[in-house]
């Protein structure tokens, strides 16, 4: 990620199990501005397929998915 991209809010999704990360995230997202970006961080490895699936359905942009030593975390731009 840029070091320009302001993150607008992050969700520590850490320890939750679906479908809860993604249903914190949908929350979130609707205090974040369009164009705005979340990050989440998630430890379910499930929360792979729930978050392109979510982008799917909202409409909204993940960025960013990626794993290391069992942290997931996520990108996600709220459509415009």
């Amino acid at each position: 990620m840029s070091d320009t991209q302001k993150i607008d809010q992050e969700l520590d999704a850490r320890g939750l199990k679906c479908p809860l990360p993604v249903l914190k995230a949908r929350k979130a997202m609707k205090a974040i501005p369009p164009g705005g970006l979340l990050r989440v961080l998630a430890t379910d490895p499930s929360a792979v397929e729930d978050f392109q699936a979510f982008c799917r359905t909202t409409g909204d942009h993940l960025l960013e998915s990626a794993e290391e030593q069992g942290l997931y975390r996520f990108l996600l731009r709220k459509k415009a």
